[in-house]
């Protein structure tokens, strides 16, 4: 049985991703969206999901290259001399590790940021975290003991088969990228035994900024068994303030509207669902 959960990532960035995230749901095959809490358009990406509730919508937790949702001076260890979270994050990962009074600042912002999801009323559908530092071991865990507490039940952990990738193009696979599936192995299985739904397999890591129409309907089309998520960061606009350099974010939106893809999806056999729909 194949069952598939396409995601956008930074919902409340900008109205432009708003825009797209909006209509790849209504017109597409996005079925869910993951919820910046202090992004500079929350509000606007708020009032949509409240419009869609067949949308799962859940929180992308920002705690690098964003604004915390406490005051700077509560963070001082985790923001630099703008009031912004650091962005150099194997430093900032190794003071949170190490560091007691950073550990305490980071439970108080990760503890702010799911309090601010629950003000929205919206149902928390699942959690992943900005540039996937919930793989931090840390903070794994104090998301995990937060999370639950505010009625998490599903989260993602980034473990992106190599192999069926290979099987649409030819992709690089580092010593980086063989790290981060490690940690992300291991997070999966940290999760599952506290009883919260994880994806079997997700896609978008290679392809970060690139998840086109062609790769997608391709994915479709190659999806193993099991419960698969496809995230992408679709935009209406290329270069929206915080917008990452390099990062096809039109033709990424493009996709999750293309005939063809939706075409793959249903000869594949496979269920299009919300994290929710796991449960």
């Amino acid at each position: 049985m194949k069952t598939l959960i396409v995601t956008a990532d930074d919902f409340g960035a900008d109205n432009s991703v708003n825009e797209a995230v909006e209509r790849a749901h209504r017109e597409g095959v996005l079925t869910c969206a993951s919820l910046m809490v202090t992004g500079a358009a929350a509000a606007d990406a708020v009032a949509r999901a409240r419009s869609m509730p067949s949308l799962g919508v859940g929180l992308h937790l920002i705690l690098v290259e964003g604004v915390p949702a406490l005051p700077a001076e509560h963070v001082p260890d985790l923001v630099d001399g703008a009031g912004r979270f650091r962005t150099d994050m194997a430093r900032a990962g190794a003071t949170m590790f190490f560091n007691p009074s950073a550990r305490a600042q980071l439970r108080a912002e990760i503890e702010a940021q799911f309090a601010a999801f629950a003000a929205t009323g919206l149902p928390l559908d699942h959690v992943n975290a900005h540039k996937h530092f919930h793989l931090h071991p840390t903070i794994a865990g104090l998301v995990m003991s937060i999370g639950q507490r505010y009625g998490m039940k599903a989260v993602r952990a980034p473990v992106e088969p190599i192999a069926m990738l290979r099987r649409v193009e030819p992709v690089r696979h580092d010593a980086t990228m063989r790290i981060a599936d490690l940690w992300a192995r291991q997070l999966r299985t940290r999760l599952r035994r506290r009883g919260l739904h994880v994806p079997d397999q997700v896609f978008g890591l290679a392809w970060s900024g690139a998840v086109t129409a062609g790769r997608l309907e391709q994915l479709a089309r190659h999806l193993p068994p099991g419960v698969t998520e496809i995230y992408s960061h679709p935009a209406a606009n290329d270069r929206y303030p915080g917008h990452c350099p390099g990062y096809r974010y039109i033709d990424e939106f493009a996709a999750l509207t293309e005939p063809r893809v939706r075409t793959a999806i249903d000869e594949s056999g496979a269920k299009l669902v919300r994290f929710a729909d796991l449960t």
